[in-house]
């Protein structure tokens, strides 16, 4: 590592914590209950030397013991800078420590990343000040990329990270909305940070490594799995202060962000699409629970997540219509005087209710105005109305 890891304490050893971390990453898979315990009890250099002692009870520590053999930190660290990653872990500057509300392996939970790998020039720790997850349907609709592209653009704009897991549809477009806004943009793999998954998206990722951040908690070369993904998801409710949901159907991997970002006290958003659209069904019904608020623009996003009377979002100004200038007497006359034939003074002063003197007065005055016309017979409303 080039940089000079933060300790947290004097008796800590990052360095020997690292090399523990980078192999019991290789060993268990993340988010593993019972590795949690043993760390959160022995420390993870401890617990490394009890499992190959042979001295951990617990039986799904000791199934880690037929992996001893092929993990190897110093290759996974050659293998991560040959691609420029590198691994953090708590204690280190650059480590978020917002992901640590992920563990409560007193409460039979654990899900604080060992470590993480990083790719990109990106520091993690700043650009996770400012986050948000925009995340949703890998085959969205057109309305599902054009609102994701739009919030990646805005969010960038106000200077957030754009954080999603770069996959096809929503997490895509969100990712490229942030990169056109010149902003940074954050990808959570599935998959080692040197596999650029999907394949599909070779050139986003890169793009991504060259100017933000693309992060795992997975060693280099571990192939992305089906139920890596919901591992995955959990990390990137944990980086940001709200999950933005654009799309999602009733049974989606972006749902478990939004339940995931419900459980660590973030916001949730998810954003109304068409009844008619199979995409939206899960959003819609998403926007039925009471602590899930609406958002339809980057406006609403940043007023929940910004800073309380600083990040407001706009007014939407009301369509302008010339009559709402005009005075009750005036509006009243208009009402009155007919489209088509016209009607004289003393009939649209029946038709409106008011004095015929006060409807000849109007009646200039709307003439004036452009609203009514004078002709032979009376008064009309004026062609261009």
């Amino acid at each position: 590592m080039s940089d000079e890891p933060r300790r947290l304490g004097e008796s800590v050893d990052l360095d020997g914590d690292r090399v523990a971390r980078l192999l019991l990453s290789r060993l268990a898979e993340p988010a593993d209950t019972a590795l949690a315990h043993a760390i959160a009890t022995l420390g993870p250099s401890e617990t490394v030397d009890q499992l190959r002692a042979g001295t951990l009870a617990h039986r799904g520590l000791v199934n880690l013991r037929a992996r001893l053999a092929v993990a190897s930190p110093d290759r996974d660290l050659a293998a991560g800078a040959a691609v420029d990653a590198r691994f953090i872990i708590p204690g280190d500057a650059e480590w978020p420590e917002q992901v640590g509300d992920l563990s409560h392996a007193d409460r039979g939970e654990a899900g604080a990343p060992l470590g993480l790998w990083l790719r990109g020039p990106g520091n993690l720790r700043d650009l996770c000040q400012r986050a948000v997850a925009v995340v949703g349907a890998r085959a969205s609709t057109a309305y599902g990329e054009y609102v994701a592209g739009e919030l990646g653009i805005g969010l960038a704009e106000r200077l957030w990270t754009v954080v999603s897991g770069g996959a096809y549809g929503i997490d895509g477009t969100a990712h490229r909305g942030a990169l056109a806004g010149n902003g940074s943009t954050i990808a959570v793999l599935a998959c080692g940070v040197d596999i650029a998954y999907p394949r599909g998206h070779t050139a986003l990722i890169h793009e991504i490594a060259q100017t933000g951040l693309v992060i795992s908690e997975w060693p280099p070369g571990c192939a992305p799995m089906r139920y890596r993904f919901l591992v995955r998801n959990r990390v990137i409710a944990a980086l940001t202060a709200g999950t933005v949901v654009v799309e999602a159907q009733l049974r989606s991997g972006a749902l478990s962000t939004a339940n995931r970002a419900r459980s660590l006290d973030r916001y949730v958003m998810a954003v109304p699409g068409p009844v008619t659209s199979t995409m939206s069904a899960g959003t819609n019904q998403l926007l039925r629970q009471p602590d899930v608020h609406c958002v339809t623009g980057v406006g609403d996003v940043v007023e929940l997540v910004g800073a309380i009377g600083t990040d407001l979002a706009p007014q939407l100004a009301l369509p302008s219509d010339p009559r709402d200038d005009l005075d009750e007497t005036s509006r009243r006359v208009l009402d009155a005087v007919p489209v088509r034939r016209p009607a004289g003074p003393a009939s649209i002063a029946v038709t409106a209710g008011i004095a015929p003197a006060y409807v000849l007065r109007a009646l200039g005055g709307l003439a004036a105005l452009g609203f009514v016309e004078r002709v032979d017979a009376g008064w009309r409303l004026a062609k261009s109305w």
